[in-house]
């Protein structure tokens, strides 16, 4: 394969999830008049911005060649908790450092079982993902929690003209975006995916930067729970269930490998987390039938795998030319 080649397909990979979303909002255009308006694209980003958060924090993960399938379950135990406090009587401002506790505390757990113990990320992770819906659904009595109207207030809530959830969304987005562009800890991410052996060698604390991406994504996902269920009127027993799946789709769909060393959050992450959501609000709007909408997430979580091995392939391939 020539480099002329080479550079376009590198170049139609690392756009096509644009070209996509492109597509996706020219095709629901075409097949509802309800799609195509101000008001339904600023209801995307509302709903977006609980996945755009946890994907984010997923994205980190998976640069070090990590993966955290504990982050729907960070979503849930924390709304279970503190949605239990609020209707206790508990002020909502209250129960904030509560939700970000929780998915901290999460964090440090996977964190510190995959640098001290040497667990696979993937074992502790999914260990992490039962623990956090079990206690969960223990605290709650598997029975839905109903939220008063002080919490919703805030997914209503508008600074500007902005909703809340679309700016907490930005905050977070813009703050990983600038540790991955513009700090020595960004790079250490991206070396430690390329190859953790060689990071050693150099020096890089490998250990100390992965329990701290761990932390991260914990308290994304609490993050992400806390915007979402501010836009419910109820914590399901269901909430959360698989979030953990779409996120890590999200993340891949913006360019973020699954071999670890290459991702950003701008604008590949919220990209691709903009695609799911649109696809999902799309369908609604056209009234496809609900069992449609994990088959085509599927469908795309396994385009951008073949995608990313031959993007691997080809990466090899060019450095044993």
């Amino acid at each position: 394969m020539t480099d002329k080649n080479r550079n376009m397909i590198n170049r139609i990979t690392r756009n096509s999830t644009v070209v996509l979303l492109l597509l996706v909002v020219v095709l629901f255009s075409s097949l509802s008049d309800g799609f195509l308006n101000a008001r339904n694209f600023l209801n995307i980003l509302i709903q977006v911005s609980g996945l755009a958060i946890i994907a984010a924090g997923m994205t980190l993960v998976l640069i070090t060649a990590g993966i955290d399938l504990s982050v729907g379950s960070v979503m849930f135990l924390a709304g279970v908790i503190s949605g239990k406090l609020v209707t206790g009587g508990m002020a909502v401002w209250m129960a904030i450092p509560v939700i970000l506790l929780v998915g901290i505390a999460m964090g440090w757990v996977n964190g510190i079982s995959i640098v001290r113990f040497k667990v696979v990320p993937f074992i502790v992770t999914l260990a992490t993902l039962y623990i956090g819906r079990g206690l969960g659904l223990y605290i709650s009595d598997t029975r839905a929690v109903n939220l008063p109207e002080s919490f919703l207030a805030i997914g209503s809530h508008k600074i500007l003209g902005i909703p809340l959830p679309v700016i907490i969304m930005i905050i977070v987005l813009t703050a990983l975006h600038l540790l991955l562009a513009n700090t020595s800890l960004g790079r250490q991410l991206y070396a430690i995916g390329h190859s953790r052996e060689k990071s050693v060698k150099a020096g890089i604390r490998v250990d100390n930067i992965l329990l701290k991406v761990y932390l991260i994504s914990g308290l994304c996902g609490a993050i992400g729970g806390f915007v979402a269920i501010a836009q419910l009127g109820a914590i399901s027993p269901s909430f959360g269930h698989q979030s953990e799946f779409t996120a890590i789709a999200a993340a891949v769909l913006g360019g973020t490998s699954l071999f670890g060393g290459r991702g950003a959050i701008f604008p590949g992450t919220l990209v691709g987390a903009l695609l799911i959501q649109t696809i999902q609000n799309g369908l609604v709007i056209i009234n496809a039938d609900p069992y449609l909408y994990p088959l085509i997430t599927a469908g795309l979580i396994f385009a951008v795998v073949l995608v990313d091995s031959h993007g691997k392939r080809t990466a090899g391939f060019k450095y044993l030319t």
